[in-house]
């Protein structure tokens, strides 16, 4: 693979530097940046260019993946389009991940009130019949991007059962709707399982609901699972991690506007809502007690930051917490069932509920 010109550009409000790059057919051309450069401003802000090569530390699948060209040009579509290209998507890789990870069926139910998928493995052994798996998928609050990706291949490999919840949507419905959808199906899942049997994951924004359920459990007083998933989140919307600076949903490439110094991250979800609520932002609330938790990201991902910091505050309470960061790759890529690491990243998430459920 050959080298690639990349751009990191940490840039203040207002801000501006020239990137020393072509811009033709929206694709970023390197035809002026050829080497290292960096300037640090009055305001400490950096101003970067790296040249980066393709990493030949991961799979030939994923430098193939990293070498794509991304257009650096903003996409503009509605909330409708958005969801609509997001459901084709989630359709089109859920049977590639089923050709992988066969299952005997997923069926769509309602629990408490609320849509889900119940995802059955093949076989379910004697030991795992009184454990069940809860997916928060992801998709900015906003759409279903992980309901089938994320619950396939951890319902085959761990051999149980996995609810993914529908739950409402941002903006029509914000916070706390989405938080509310998840109690209510993990409260009713306790009416047929003990807590130490059920785990609570998800990705992205299933992520960060996932800290917000176990903060809102707490708050409760009602039991934690058994264990915690919470694979490339952030348990804090009131400030941005250095890494939402450097990186795109795609890591290295695409568009991606200069960070503000002072807001958070700015989402529909919040809708005024204070941004340093305690189940909001689970890193301001109590984390003592919090059940083992498995935090997962990589090296590229926008939430590396926001993932690192919630796992050192999990570490700091007590809790038994682990992080594994998978090497120069981007956001959430375990959701592509084609590289051998999603196929890594699938089955250290399903050992530890393996571990950890039925103690």
């Amino acid at each position: 693979m050959s080298s690639r010109v990349t751009n990191l550009k940490a840039l203040c409000a207002g801000a501006a530097v020239s990137a020393g790059l072509l811009i033709s057919g929206g694709l970023a051309q390197s035809v002026v940046v050829q080497s290292d450069t960096s300037y640090i401003d009055e305001q400490g802000t950096a101003h970067i260019t790296r040249v980066v090569p393709v990493p030949t530390t991961v799979s030939p699948e994923a430098q193939r993946v990293l070498a794509r060209r991304i257009p650096d040009v903003a996409v503009k579509e509605t909330m409708e389009q958005h969801r609509a290209s997001t459901d084709v998507w989630q359709s089109s890789t859920a049977d590639q991940a089923r050709m992988g990870y066969p299952l005997k069926s997923i069926e769509s139910q309602t629990i408490a009130g609320v849509p889900v998928r119940v995802l059955t493995p093949l076989t379910i052994p004697a030991g795992k019949t009184d454990r069940v798996l809860i997916n928060l998928h992801g998709g900015g609050f906003n759409s279903d991007a992980g309901s089938l990706t994320e619950s396939i291949p951890i319902a085959n490999l761990s051999q149980t059962c996995v609810i993914a919840v529908l739950y409402r949507l941002a903006p029509e419905h914000p916070y706390p709707a989405a938080l509310e959808d998840a109690i209510e199906v993990y409260k009713e899942v306790l009416m047929t399982h003990k807590p130490q049997n059920v785990a609570i994951y998800g990705t992205s924004a299933g992520a960060v609901l996932t800290a917000e359920v176990a903060a809102k459990l707490k708050q409760l007083g009602l039991p934690q699972p058994g264990a915690l998933g919470i694979f490339s989140g952030s348990g804090d919307f009131s400030r941005q991690g250095d890494s939402r600076a450097l990186f795109t949903l795609a890591g290295l490439s695409g568009h991606m506007d200069p960070p503000s110094q002072t807001d958070g991250m700015p989402n529909a979800y919040l809708a005024g809502q204070s941004a340093t609520d305690p189940v909001i932002s689970p890193l301001f609330s109590d984390l003592h007690g919090l059940p083992p938790t498995l935090f997962v990201t990589s090296e590229r991902d926008l939430l590396l930051s926001g993932t690192a910091i919630l796992h050192r505050a999990y570490l700091k309470a007590g809790v038994d917490a682990q992080m594994v960061v998978f090497e120069g790759l981007g956001h959430a890529f375990w959701n592509d069932p084609q590289l051998p690491e999603s196929a890594e990243a699938n089955g250290i998430m399903a050992a530890f509920f393996d571990k950890h459920l039925g103690r």
